[in-house]
């Protein structure tokens, strides 16, 4: 679908990205929250689990200008883990935060007044790769039992989507193989790289570093492996939805308009705008990134967190052994912003 968007729209979308030059180069008054035209922004806080080109929509929202042209003066924070980020927004250290859903289920859950809320789904892929110390033409998961793989944190996104495969497959996470879950989040490419580990699972831009200095090899997708799960989404709590939904409609006016770009223009184009947001990498690299993620149908085309995607969701968590509880749906999503931001 995403392919047949950039054909359709390719010269239009040229044309656009001309008139969006010729304005900011302008200089022209910034639109308020409010959505009138006003110089006046409002300052907002996003703290996101980690920073990667897997959220690369987001990342196209921040470098095109989007958000300044909904009135909001972005601050970017990297909270390194969504158990961080959840207690950043919970603080109010962060006004929105940018992780796996499944930590607005366990607050929830826990008995949290103030919960967060979900209100717009960016990813519908895990976005992680299953990288091996040899390179394996025809990999099957059969292969990982009696290995040592570099895990995530438990009850976390990527560990759980990683078990979720292997129960698909008839093996079983906690006899057939053995899961390191010890080492912190970021660090697992580099533990491997010192020799712990038979296989690594790796977010990019880890796994084709691996690839890239020989010390491993990617052999499969847990994105496609897994099918379509909704992997990360933005929220808010309650208490802040509720006081500011038009700073919340703003925001995701701006993420939208990421999503459209993702949607209508190559990997290239794609590479070259979010590059400045990873300035150590060569934009080759973000480019192939960009191709693997574009190529399995990562990013959704709107942001709306359907209910069927957060059963799927509490499905997994079921499993892992990691959902106290079924949470409703209509309290820990609304969908309300995303479907007027694609209007």
């Amino acid at each position: 679908m995403k392919k047949k968007l950039y054909r359709k729209f390719l010269g239009l979308t040229l044309c656009a990205a001309l008139i969006t030059a010729m304005a900011a180069g302008c200089g022209s008054k910034k639109e308020s929250s409010q959505g009138s035209s006003s110089s006046a922004t409002v300052k907002v806080t996003l703290n996101e689990v980690a920073h990667s080109i897997f959220y690369a929509p987001m990342y196209v929202a921040i470098e095109e200008g989007y958000f300044e042209e909904e009135g909001i003066d972005l601050t970017l924070v990297t909270g390194f883990g969504a158990d961080k980020t959840m207690t950043a927004v919970l603080t109010g250290e962060a006004d929105i935060g940018f992780m796996g859903s499944e930590s607005t289920i366990y607050t929830y859950a826990g008995g949290t007044a103030d919960y967060v809320i979900n209100f717009a789904q960016l990813t519908q892929r895990a976005g992680n790769f299953l990288v091996s110390r040899e390179p394996i033409d025809d990999f099957h998961w059969d292969m990982l039992k009696g290995k040592d793989v570099l895990g995530g944190r438990a009850g976390g996104m990527p560990e759980m989507v990683f078990e979720y495969i292997l129960k698909k497959n008839n093996i079983d996470p906690k006899t057939d193989l053995s899961i390191d879950q010890s080492i912190d989040f970021g660090s697992t490419a580099a533990a491997f790289s010192g020799g712990q580990g038979d296989f690594t699972v790796e977010f990019e831009p880890h796994a084709t570093s691996l690839e890239a200095k020989g010390d491993g090899y990617v052999v499969a997708s847990l994105g496609e492996d897994s099918g379509y799960v909704p992997y990360t989404a933005f929220s808010a709590k309650k208490s802040f939805i509720e006081t500011h939904p038009d700073v919340i409609q703003s925001f995701t006016n701006a993420l939208q308009k990421g999503m459209d770009y993702v949607n209508s223009h190559s990997p290239e184009e794609i590479a070259k705008v979010i590059s400045p947001q990873f300035e150590e990498t060569p934009v080759e690299t973000i480019t192939a990134i960009v191709t693997r993620y574009y190529d399995q149908d990562t990013w959704k085309e709107n942001l709306i967190f359907e209910e069927d995607a957060f059963t799927l969701l509490q499905n997994i968590l079921e499993e892992a052994g990691e959902l106290p509880a079924r949470v409703p749906y209509d309290d820990l999503v609304t969908t309300d912003f995303a479907k007027e931001a694609v209007k």
